[in-house]
């Protein structure tokens, strides 16, 4: 099975309790890593933002605050997507937010579009991330930027060590236990362990043509916080 497919199965499989999933497992620390995204985005004053691989919607109802005449967030499943309709429902946020389900490496849309692009823990998701990155690339106008939140792997001893008994070990078994679905977060870990991170990362996202791109660390390099201007 190609990993578009098993990665659009996986997330179908466990939206309903991927939300709740998302704070307990992270013990709510998702919630500011989107934050800093949010204040890192405001001097750039984007009036239309792409929300790449948004799930939930998540991210992009933390940017509603920032007040852009439009967040269109895209993801490939479906059933993610039905939550997040929901949620932006629930906030009246539907003149502001729309979601559709969307290809990260064919987006539906027309070069220069956006003035700003997010991906908050998508991109390890894609099938070939340089052209997801290049396809994202095209959608911004010059001068565009692109964030992304992305899992990393702290460097420091201990934190480095209980961060990985944690990821590989506790949290796939209470995935299984509160989602159903053991393998769903097994992939988890498994997928950041062989995505770059940190400088490597930078070097992509210059291959894939930004002018410039910098990365930040978030929670000792538990994540990173990236930057990049087309």
């Amino acid at each position: 099975m190609a990993k578009k497919e098993e990665v659009r199965g996986m997330f179908n499989k466990i939206a309903h309790r991927y939300d709740y999933l998302n704070h307990f497992l992270s013990l709510g620390i998702d919630r500011q890593w989107r934050k800093k995204l949010r204040k890192a985005l405001l001097k750039y004053n984007p009036d239309s933002i792409l929300d790449v691989a948004t799930g939930t919607a998540d991210l992009a109802i933390e940017l509603a605050k920032l007040k852009p005449t439009t967040i269109i967030g895209v993801d490939i499943a479906e059933s993610m997507l039905a939550m997040g309709d929901k949620k932006i429902e629930k906030k009246g946020l539907q003149n502001m937010i729309t979601l559709q389900e969307g290809d990260s490496e064919d987006l539906p849309f027309e070069d220069h579009s956006f003035d700003a692009a997010v991906v908050s823990y998508g991109v390890r998701n894609f099938e070939t991330p340089i052209k997801g990155l290049k396809e994202i690339q095209r959608v911004l106008k010059p001068g565009g930027v692109l964030m992304i939140l992305e899992f990393g792997m702290p460097d420091k001893f201990p934190v480095r060590q209980g961060y990985s008994f944690y990821f590989n070990i506790i949290l796939p078994l209470w995935g299984k236990i509160f989602s159903g679905s053991y393998d769903s977060y097994k992939y988890l870990p498994e997928s950041v362990k062989t995505f770059p991170y940190g400088p490597a990362f930078v070097e992509l996202l210059k291959d894939a043509g930004f002018q410039t791109a910098r990365a930040r660390k978030l929670s000792m390099g538990i994540t990173y916080l990236y930057e990049a201007v087309k």
